[in-house]
């Protein structure tokens, strides 16, 4: 049987390319500057033997990119234990203030009106509709104190309250077996989640900050919460829930950032 060798790459040795391809293995690939931190770590022949991709160019090594990021997503994706609990910590460990995060500044947060707010659920449910905050309320609740982890490399402690997004997603009739979950924002902001990461159950849809209504710089009416996964998959300001077997991808996710995004 004849055996298939991948030709050598000029100039790179094979275990230094294999070295390389560990190493990268070994390390996450979310953070903002992931295009430049793979440029610096990876030769571009370690990176084309890794991805099996062309890199003689600009398109090569985006290209070469997107195979590694897409990779560390399945990866990220197969590990991910749908049990396994993000540490809790007491009360007497939260930020206050917590920190105030987004892709503008803070004199442009957004202000959503409680009274003709909406949450529109749509995709593969069987109850279509929109809810109020006040039925969202009247849902069980409960609380969890859980570490943010944001990809610029800080963190803090807060405490969010709301509606286990499972039990939401049995409320509305959702198909579990499907593959994404994606959220449209009032400040224009969007993302998506994988089906695990949805039913895990810490995450939620925040209602409360810390004992008391969202408030507008958390996210206001609603805010997805997973600790499980780093701040940009976090959600604020909730509008549109929909389910879905196609990627819808998401804000930062379309410019780069690491899809799984997982903490």
């Amino acid at each position: 049987m004849k055996i298939f060798r991948r030709p050598a790459l000029p100039g790179i040795g094979a275990e230094a390319a294999l070295a390389e391809a560990r190493r990268l293995l070994g390390r996450r690939i979310e953070q903002p500057a992931r295009r430049a931190f793979l440029q610096r770590t990876l030769t571009l022949g370690g990176l084309s033997m890794l991805t099996g991709c062309s890199i003689s160019d600009n398109a090569g090594v985006e290209a070469a990119l997107t195979r590694v990021s897409q990779f560390n997503d399945r990866v990220q994706g197969w590990i991910f234990d749908p049990n396994q609990l993000a540490p809790t910590y007491p009360e007497s460990m939260i930020a206050r203030p917590f920190p105030f995060n987004a892709y503008y500044g803070e004199d442009e947060i957004r202000q959503v009106d409680e009274a003709s707010w909406r949450l529109e659920v749509t995709g593969l449910v069987a109850d279509k509709r929109r809810w109020t905050l006040a039925e969202l309320r009247a849902m069980q609740q409960t609380d969890q104190v859980t570490r943010h982890i944001c990809v610029e490399g800080w963190s803090a402690i807060g405490k969010w309250g709301g509606v286990r997004f499972s039990d939401f997603l049995a409320r509305v009739g959702a198909d579990t077996s499907a593959k994404f979950i994606g959220f449209k924002c009032a400040d224009d902001y969007f993302t998506s989640i994988d089906m695990p990461t949805a039913l895990h159950p810490q995450t939620l849809l925040a209602l409360s900050w810390d004992g008391a209504p969202l408030p507008p710089k958390y996210g206001f009416p609603v805010k997805l919460r997973m600790p499980t996964k780093l701040g940009y998959k976090n959600p604020k300001h909730i509008q549109a829930i929909f389910v879905t077997n196609t990627n819808p991808g998401g804000y930062w996710e379309d410019q780069g950032y690491n899809w799984f995004g997982g903490s």
